[in-house]
């Protein structure tokens, strides 16, 4: 008999209701011209329309809300990208706490602008020389702040499977959930939730075609670390999987596609133009994956999670202009 999963549907549940009436809960949109163009009924989760413009603010806001009162008086720690940045500097504010990001160094101007804005301390990093994980432990260490990670925590994976479980609720029996993958903690959320509802539904990761370390760990069973991917998706610049959430991920994810910068693009484009939502480059990826047909037969009904939409007006119009 297996091992336990570290995250259950039960933590799913508890998560939603600490996030009740604090997330949006956002829209699931429709498009005929997208039907049409995926061969399937499609149910867009807008996670892009979230607090801080991400679904990460999910995570962050169940894993600091849990804190003791000490905690919380002496601050939080994390590394970012960007989006849960964003997130733990918002859900610390709202909680009387505070935060300290570390961030690259080439982290999009409009995320650095908004964690700053949120009120938390940047410290930055160069991401291809530095280890942001090593800096981040040691300056929380230092500090005395409480550690908050992007995705190896389990209050952080059930918060994010929230999603997934408003999308069930609301677009009913699904034959398949499209899920984007960086560190594994959206998806690993997203297929507790997926499977423990629809046990036969088919949970689908995408990354990025530079970015293939998931893909290339499921196929070898364990973990496998690539070179620094460099791809318009910033936020999917993962090197290697979480070790939480590949033990998650490894058992309950079906399949990882890829999908190319340029195919990116074309779905940011397509969400613009046709379903009138601004997407960044991560969030579009699961939209990339369905309209370039890497899906293989196209599932009945199908759920898409559009994880952000944190992307400035001149760098989108850069990005779908060609």
């Amino acid at each position: 008999m297996p091992d336990a999963l570290p995250v259950t549907l039960d933590d799913v549940h508890d998560a939603a209701a600490r996030l009740k009436g604090v997330a949006h809960r956002t829209p699931v949109l429709r498009s005929r011209t997208l039907d049409a163009l995926a061969g399937a009924e499609v149910f867009v989760k807008c996670e892009n329309l979230q607090r801080v413009g991400a679904f990460k603010f999910r995570g962050a806001y169940n894993a600091i809300s849990r804190l003791t009162p000490e905690q919380l008086a002496r601050g939080i720690a994390t590394y970012s990208s960007g989006n849960h940045a964003q997130a733990v500097a918002l859900a610390a504010r709202e909680l009387g706490s505070s935060a300290v990001i570390v961030m690259p160094e080439d982290t999009p101007l409009l995320k650095r602008e908004a964690t700053a804005g949120y009120g938390a301390e940047i410290v930055t990093y160069d991401r291809y020389t530095g280890d942001r994980v090593a800096i981040g432990e040691a300056l929380a260490a230092e500090r005395g702040l409480t550690l908050i990670p992007p995705y190896e925590h389990p209050h952080v994976i059930a918060g994010q499977g929230t999603a997934t479980l408003e999308l069930i609720e609301e677009a009913g029996e699904l034959d398949a959930l499209v899920v984007p993958i960086g560190g594994g903690g959206l998806i690993a959320g997203s297929a507790t939730a997926a499977k423990g509802l629809l046990p036969g539904i088919r949970v689908i990761g995408v990354e990025p075609e530079a970015g293939d370390d998931t893909k290339r760990s499921l196929a070898a069973g364990e973990r496998v670390s690539i070179p620094i991917p460099r791809t318009i998706a910033d936020g999917m610049a993962a090197e290697i999987p979480g070790e939480l959430t590949f033990s998650i991920n490894r058992r309950l994810v079906d399949e990882v596609v890829l999908v190319s910068d340029d195919e990116i693009r074309q779905a940011m484009r397509t969400a613009f133009e046709r379903m009138k939502t601004v997407v960044e480059p991560s969030g579009a990826t699961p939209l990339a994956a369905l309209l370039a047909g890497r899906l293989g037969e196209p599932p009945r009904r199908v759920g898409v999670i559009l994880s952000g939409g944190n992307v400035d007006v001149r760098r989108f119009a850069e990005l779908v202009s060609y």
